[in-house]
């Protein structure tokens, strides 16, 4: 889990800002944001192939 130690000095949106990056570097909101609602597995398995073939397209140009 991330954390950020405060001392009585330090600002409450710099502390918050800090937070924000090190919980979007953990990964803790896409791993939220898939896990919302239920996908069937092969429904997982069909995204998982579209992504494949997007990062795959991209990468190519």
């Amino acid at each position: 889990m991330p954390r950020v130690d405060l001392t009585e000095a330090d600002r409450v949106d710099w502390a918050l800002k800090v937070f924000r990056k090190k919980v979007q570097r953990a990964g803790i909101l896409k791993d939220v944001r898939n896990k919302r609602y239920y996908v069937k597995p092969s429904t997982a398995k069909r995204l998982k192939a579209a992504a494949a073939r997007r990062r795959r397209r991209r990468n190519k140009q």
